[in-house]
């Protein structure tokens, strides 16, 4: 059996020093679903499971000034380890820009006043199966962190998470390379 070679291209986060490369980001299309995080260093994910992240794209309304900038909702769910009730978190992401690799996040309802800055660093597919890493800036409730999204909860193949911690681990930047070490698989029931 022979093992495939898996190569990643990995862009630097924009706060980084490094000079910008071109956007790697999905279509609207490929965005939009239901996403499952199957790896992450974010604490708040180490103690739960079957987290998810659904896109829904939002239509521009009518005559408004930023009806050019993309927006989707965005719906987290998850479960504890040891319960079954589902909890979500939900917020509305704006493109910051005309692509769709930079957006902020705003929460919905007692969430509203909490904002975030999040990045696709990376965009690919294993064997059909669209995946994203993503790069969340800290908000008052997390720190800065990576997760990986799948649009299958079995995930990407060990190769794919291997070939995306050794780019991580070769990029310049020293935060990403820190956080290639930390990240850790999410509970999929």
């Amino acid at each position: 059996m022979t093992s495939k070679t898996v190569q990643i291209k990995i862009r630097p986060p924009t706060t980084s020093n490094l000079p910008p490369v071109e956007s790697i980001a999905p279509t609207m299309d490929q965005l939009s679903g239901l996403w499952h995080v199957t790896d992450s260093t974010l604490p708040l994910w180490s103690d739960k499971r079957n987290v998810t992240i659904s896109y829904t794209p939002i239509e521009p309304k009518t005559g408004s000034n930023q009806q050019s900038l993309k927006r989707m909702n965005d719906c987290v769910a998850y479960q504890s380890l040891t319960s079954d009730k589902v909890k979500t978190i939900d917020g509305i992401d704006t493109a910051s820009d005309e692509g769709t690799a930079n957006w902020e996040w705003r929460g919905t309802g007692w969430l509203k006043l909490i904002t975030s800055h999040w990045e696709i660093l990376s965009f690919g597919q294993d064997s059909g199966v669209d995946w994203a890493l993503i790069y969340f800036y800290s908000t008052y409730i997390t720190p800065f962190g990576l997760d990986i999204l799948c649009k299958s909860k079995e995930g990407v193949s060990a190769e794919t998470v291997s070939a995306i911690k050794e780019a991580l681990t070769k990029t310049e930047d020293p935060v990403l390379k820190k956080m290639a070490g930390e990240m850790y698989s999410v509970k999929h029931d």
